[in-house]
């Protein structure tokens, strides 16, 4: 199939397919022609991506566990450190994201939005401590 139907296939962008080749992740066949040709493997590979960058995976973990997943004799301890790892991340994420809602959520209270210059929002956004 042609990059169109695998974009098609795998609710995947062609510009992203192509950039997933460019890093290397993924190797369709060439035809003749030049043009690139993708096997049902090639689907799956770039399905696997989708979910995995869909998940806040980077290219680098995607790598590796596109990787794993090939690989027949893996340990699963090796896919469970890498989801590990990210989860942490994540969850580290989610405490400053919910620091950050607090803080602005705190600021917005105290700003009276009406038509007078000073403004609470402005004055801690300028604040030096």
């Amino acid at each position: 199939m042609n990059i169109s139907q695998a974009a098609e296939a795998t609710n995947l962008p062609s510009k992203t397919i192509r950039y997933y080749e460019d890093i290397g992740l993924i190797s369709p066949d060439r035809g003749a022609n030049g043009y690139r040709s993708f096997s049902d493997t090639h689907i799956h590979q770039l399905t696997f991506l989708a979910r995995a960058r869909a998940l806040g995976f980077s290219v680098e973990d995607c790598r590796s566990l596109l990787a794993l997943w090939e690989d027949r004799d893996r340990a699963s301890a090796d896919v469970r450190n890498i989801a590990q790892k990210h989860l942490t991340a994540i969850e580290a994420k989610i405490v400053d994201l919910s620091a950050m809602r607090d803080t602005l959520g705190d600021l917005v209270k105290t700003c009276a939005g009406d038509d007078r210059p000073d403004c609470p929002i402005l004055k801690s956004l300028s604040s030096s401590d």
